[in-house]
């Protein structure tokens, strides 16, 4: 749908605006929001979180539509009063400063009680001429864009200072044009969220349908008709009766553990050292490209370079879903090694590597591995070598074991691909809804004149 344009434009003297409507005014944030961005707290700790009392605020509790207030830590009222000036009100705009989240952004628009925020989160106060509403869809516009562009921090750590806010120019229409745009850009975005939910909705089943195609492969076989047997493993259930149920102690040479010396927050150069990221194992995919830069002042552990033919699996991770995720390296880059989150795995000669991949990242090895996680060896979304040995799997022989990891490179395939046009599919759909705030946010389209309802 094509919208209309203001009847005139002026120029707005800064880059990133260009041309704005003639009845819009262009400013800095600090002269239209109140900004505290250099929050901090006396000492605060983890052992001072309460089970009741003022609420505090972290990113997580701002990511979503809504802002989470029940997911939360709590600290004292006397905590609470020595920084009077992050206490929480209606309509202030909270802004993650920091990191990954750097950006992430959402608008007070009730309190359930006294509430704060840590210091990862900016807190921005709209004066008279700009409300929070339309604020926050500034933020979650291109705008955003430039903001990262003047990110600073130390070890390449992105994080935006007060005055970087404070002096950003940004445009300030009307107040009635400003409700206008947020009554628009509510619906409009809404739709398009619910779009994207859908699409994320079908990557969930298709996660789940390949998941399951995996896991009956490996335990199951393909032959429909060929006798099954008890497999005394609760989490395997019946497998054929030719296969060899045994203790992953009888599948496993060697495991190897690697090193993690203190690196660059970056990725390694072509020609540099990297030492690879537990993360380069998610989803049981192997991706070089997540790894760190080894300064060179350290000397590199030649023996634990990874090379094409591995088996690795992430033993740690600051996600327990993530603890396990195993992958085969088909082709890596030189000069990567493992980190000591990570172990490389050295199979006997009856085991086919892409089966035992797909042994491992099926659901009764997840099961395993997440009942080890939850136990006392298990600490600290660890997986020690000693109880890894203690998993069971079915082995087939050598000949099954081939042509069920062709049959499954054949079906996977067929699910990725639809799961990576539903990715494509989200993808634009954000970049539509980014473009859509952008337009109406800078007064390239007029919606004065189209009440929400009328908008399709």
């Amino acid at each position: 749908m094509s919208f209309p344009r203001y009847p005139e434009y002026k120029n707005s003297g800064v880059e990133w605006l260009e041309e704005v409507p003639t009845s819009w005014e262009i400013s800095r944030l600090g002269f239209e929001a109140w900004v505290r961005a250099r929050l901090g707290w006396k000492g605060l700790k983890a052992e001072e979180y309460l089970d009741e009392g003022v609420i505090f605020l972290a990113t997580p509790n701002i990511k979503g539509a809504e802002i989470d207030f029940q997911n939360v830590n709590y600290i004292s009222d006397e905590r609470y009063d020595e920084s009077p000036e992050i206490k929480l009100s209606v309509g202030d705009v909270l802004l993650a400063k920091d990191g990954s989240t750097l950006g992430t952004v959402n608008v007070v628009k009730a309190l359930p009680g006294p509430t704060t925020v840590n210091s990862s989160i900016a807190v921005i106060t709209p004066f008279a001429s700009m409300t929070g509403r339309f604020l926050r869809y500034i933020f979650n516009s291109s705008f955003m864009e430039q903001m990262i562009q003047k990110t600073k921090g130390g070890m390449g750590v992105p994080h935006l200072f007060q005055s970087d806010l404070n002096k950003f120019y940004i445009p300030v229409p009307p107040i009635d044009d400003q409700e206008a745009v947020t009554a628009f850009l509510d619906l409009e975005t809404s739709k398009i969220d619910a779009l994207v939910a859908d699409q994320e909705k079908l990557i969930a089943l298709l996660q789940e349908k390949r998941q399951a195609v995996i896991s009956h492969a490996v335990t199951k076989g393909l032959d429909p008709d060929v006798p099954m047997k008890d497999s005394g493993v609760e989490w395997l259930g019946e497998v054929p009766g030719h296969w060899e149920v045994c203790a992953l102690r009888r599948v496993i040479a060697a495991i190897e553990q690697g090193w993690s010396p203190e690196c660059y927050a970056r990725e390694a150069e072509e020609q540099e050292w990297g030492v690879l990221k537990a993360g380069c194992l998610n989803g049981g995919n192997f991706r070089p490209s997540e790894n760190k830069a080894l300064p060179p002042e350290l000397c590199p552990e030649e023996a634990y370079e990874v090379r094409a033919g591995d088996v690795l699996m992430s033993r740690a991770s600051g996600s327990p879903e993530l603890v396990g995720s195993t992958a085969l390296v088909k082709a890596t880059r030189e000069r990567l090694m493992l980190s000591d989150k990570i172990f490389r795995l050295k199979l006997k000669e009856f085991v086919n590597t892409a089966f035992f991949v797909a042994a491992l990242n099926s659901r009764p090895l997840r099961i395993q591995i997440e009942n080890a996680l939850s136990g006392g060896n298990g600490m600290a979304n660890n997986l020690p070598q000693s109880s890894l040995l203690t998993f069971a799997m079915a082995v087939p022989t050598l000949a099954e074991q081939a042509t069920i990891t062709v049959f499954l490179d054949q079906e996977t395939a067929k699910l990725d691909i639809l799961m990576a046009e539903a990715r494509t599919a989200i993808t634009l759909l954000q970049e539509r809804r980014t473009a859509l705030i952008s337009a109406a946010v800078t007064g390239q389209i007029d919606v004065r004149g189209i009440a929400p309802r009328d908008v399709s």
